[in-house]
């Protein structure tokens, strides 16, 4: 009878479904949603490596200041100084270069590091200054090798006739 079929009472057309709408709606949603997280999850990866990037310079500031302090401290020439360093901290002082190597957790150690420090003489422009240029760096096999910190430091070489 035409008075219980809905679609005969509306001008004899069918009625569609709307679940293939709501379908798409969800899955489209869904897309989004997987977008975003994949956009926030790579900030967050982002972020910690700038966090131990940041971690590792001001470490290795920390062991370049405390050599610099201890060569400025140790005086004379270069040599002595460089020498008396490498004792106190742990390094070794060959061919004009002192070198004292870090593992990963910043601990010295006798076998190449992870991280390393070099100190180098710098040439003064003023009779009876020395100076020296104190470098950290990273290992050629860490992921972004590379100089950590950098700075020069300098003192008065005194001589024993004074």
């Amino acid at each position: 009878p035409p008075w219980c079929c809905p679609c005969r009472q509306r001008g004899g057309t069918q009625m569609r479904s709307k679940a293939p709408l709501v379908l798409i709606e969800q899955m489209v949603m869904l897309l989004v949603f997987a977008l975003a997280s994949a956009l926030c999850l790579q900030a967050f990866v982002k972020s910690d490596a700038i966090s131990v990037r940041s971690e590792e310079k001001g470490r290795a500031a920390i062991a370049a200041q405390n050599a610099a302090e201890v060569i400025r401290h140790k005086g004379g020439d270069i040599e002595n100084a460089f020498t008396q360093t490498g004792r106190m901290l742990g390094g070794t002082y060959e061919q004009g270069e002192l070198r004292i190597d870090y593992d990963e957790n910043w601990n010295v150690t006798d076998k190449d590091g992870v991280y390393y420090l070099i100190a180098q003489e710098v040439p003064a422009q003023v009779s009876g200054l020395r100076k020296a240029s104190v470098q950290v760096a990273t290992d050629a096999q860490k992921a972004d090798p590379g100089i950590l910190f950098e700075l020069e430091v300098a003192w008065q070489e005194v001589d024993a006739d004074e």
